[in-house]
């Protein structure tokens, strides 16, 4: 067999990984609102999508001459039973909504994970990484001088954090699994402009964490008592048994003096607030904290190279790149869950996607 043929046989056999999660997921969010369904079911298109991806085709018009060519429909078709491809117009309209089937499926794949073994989540990261966006930054005052330069993505906005700096782009958000000893697995994904606050994004994930899930890890960008009372108590006020390990931004410092809480639930805050901090300094929990610098950090670096993400995204408009970057999420679980079928490592991964 050359090699053509086994880079076709892998691709296959991803796509066939690929097609009941995506099936599932466009099950669980089916489209909504007035008009017939389409005839090219949203679950295809993410196949499309996620292929054309793989293959690191950059452009939506790239993407779209690739799946057009006969060869790799017919791999495409073998591996869906479907024959059916979707027109450029449709195929360009339908990209700029797919990131919401990625985004379940990211989430469906993550369980799949756990029930094959693959993740260990009882320990899991959090954290917000920055992308350039495409063409030049818009500084704040020619924005406020109303002056647009070409080229210019309007829908990306400025973010900092201390490993990024200064950014004008795009943020993904990832939660991934960071037990000792367990592979680093991405679980949740969601991916905003680059100004999106941690405290709003990840604030939606809280309810999706795995069941079995006892510590979160996050940066102190994410230092806020909404974030770490939802963690570790559910709505009726009881222990969930986990623990939220962020370590805490100074209040009240400074020549302001602090103040008396001047209600219960603001002393309960405060107390719980403490707690927190204790555990993250006691030496368990400096121990659980240090794993997120060997998981969700190298994960960044592992994602953007894999992806060719490290100088900036590869599409105008927020659509579009929630599209691309879920679905490189989504195809990286994908190589993961490859990689361990065969019993490979993750170094593999590169030489897989290079392969294809």
């Amino acid at each position: 067999m050359g090699k053509r043929a086994k880079a076709g046989a892998r691709l296959v056999e991803l796509v066939e990984m690929a097609v009941p999660l995506l099936r599932e997921a466009e099950h669980r969010f089916p489209r909504t609102g007035p008009g017939a369904k389409p005839e090219i079911p949203d679950w295809l298109v993410g196949v499309l999508i996620m292929v054309a991806i793989l293959k690191r085709k950059k452009s939506k018009s790239a993407q779209f001459r690739f799946l057009s060519e006969p060869e790799n429909r017919r791999q495409i078709a073998t591996a869906t039973g479907c024959r059916q491809f979707p027109s450029r117009s449709t195929f360009f309209r339908r990209y700029r909504r797919a990131h919401r089937l990625f985004r379940a499926g990211i989430r469906l794949q993550g369980e799949t994970a756990i029930s094959e073994g693959i993740a260990d989540v009882r320990n899991v990261a959090v954290d917000k990484s920055m992308i350039a966006a495409l063409g030049p930054p818009w500084h704040q005052q020619d924005r406020k001088a109303g002056k647009v330069p070409a080229g210019v993505d309007r829908d990306s906005t400025w973010g900092y954090s201390e490993h990024d700096k200064w950014v004008y782009g795009y943020s993904y958000e990832i939660v991934v699994s960071a037990t000792p000893g367990s592979t680093v697995f991405p679980l949740l994904a969601s991916v905003d402009s680059a100004s999106a606050a941690e405290v709003r994004t990840f604030a939606d994930k809280i309810s999706q964490l795995p069941s079995g899930t006892r510590t979160v890890a996050a940066d102190s960008g994410y230092d806020a008592n909404t974030l770490g009372e939802r963690v570790e108590y559910n709505e009726t006020g009881r222990r969930t048994g986990r623990h939220f390990l962020c370590p805490q931004n100074p209040r009240n410092t400074g020549k302001r003096k602090l103040k008396r809480c001047t209600t219960a639930d603001q002393a309960h805050s405060r107390r719980l607030r403490s707690d927190r901090k204790r555990f993250l300094t006691s030496p368990r929990g400096r121990c659980l904290y240090a794993r997120r610098k060997k998981t969700v950090e190298p994960f960044n670096q592992w994602f953007k190279s894999l992806f060719e993400l490290d100088a900036h995204v590869w599409h105008r408009g927020v659509e579009n790149n929630r599209t691309q970057i879920l679905a490189a999420i989504f195809a990286y679980q994908l190589l993961v869950r490859h990689n361990y079928r065969a019993s490979r490592k993750n170094a593999r991964l590169r030489w897989i996607m290079d392969a294809l």
